[in-house]
């Protein structure tokens, strides 16, 4: 079996579509890496449209929330599945009117099975991640979802594209490095950002010195987080809760 292309994707919710913010990371069956910076939500929508006629298996690891806790989907008379949630989501007009929504029945942050499991930082309706949520779900999976690709676990289909979320934090504390001190200005940060290819490294994953340099000057941390979603997932059975609430690979 060919071995899949995989991409590590550093998703942004900002408003303008993504603008520069969005960071793709390739690696080819071979293991050739490429990177491609200042992507915007419709150009990532293409590119995984695009990756369906090679003939050869996908598989896009994104860093943000593509799902919601169960719990929340029932205080919202919201069936439990993936495809009533997101065209529940989609009703509203932009995520700050989802997020008051949300807060109007229940304001506390409440996180998902596959959160703690993955010791996820953040749940999908923080302040810091919300929007993120929101368009992740609306703007980029929904329409994916309703053309047949495969979301994973929660909306399997035959195509040999798959779409997973992933968390750089959480694939950091699975080989045992501190997700802490990466990200920021500081010389400290920006040696920190350098060793962590060296780790990648160590883990089978070649960066370019030009990818390491990109990297240590990315104050944001964007080009090592998508980097760092290139590692081979980790292949675990999944709970039960997982088919409605996602899991994080």
């Amino acid at each position: 079996m060919t071995d899949p292309v995989v991409h590590g994707v550093d998703f942004s919710g900002a408003s303008g579509g993504g603008g520069p913010k969005i960071v793709v990371a390739t690696r080819d069956s071979r293991g050739g890496i490429d990177l491609r910076r200042g992507a915007g939500r419709q150009d990532l929508l293409q590119l995984i449209r695009t990756s369906c006629e090679d003939g050869t298996p996908h598989l896009w690891r994104v860093d943000a929330p593509l799902s919601l806790p169960e719990s929340v989907l029932d205080a919202h008379g919201v069936p439990p599945d993936w495809l009533s949630m997101a065209t529940w989501m989609r009703g509203f007009e932009d995520p700050r009117e989802w997020r008051r929504a949300l807060r109007a029945v229940d304001r506390k942050e409440r996180k998902r099975t596959c959160d703690r499991a993955a010791r996820a930082p953040l749940a999908p309706m923080n302040l810091r991640v919300f929007k993120q949520t929101w368009t992740a779900v609306c703007e980029l999976m929904l329409p994916l979802v309703e053309e047949g690709i495969h979301l994973a676990p929660m909306h399997p289909t035959r195509c040999p594209v798959v779409v997973a979320e992933a968390c750089p934090a959480s694939v950091l504390h699975r080989i045992g490095e501190s997700p802490r001190g990466y990200k920021g200005r500081e010389p400290a940060n920006a040696e920190r950002r350098r060793a962590l290819c060296g780790v990648l490294a160590e883990h089978g994953l070649e960066l370019s010195e030009d990818h390491v340099r990109q990297a240590e000057a990315d104050p944001q941390g964007d080009v090592l987080d998508a980097a760092i979603l290139l590692l081979p997932p980790v292949h675990e059975p999944v709970p039960r809760e997982a088919l409605v609430e996602g899991w994080i690979w």
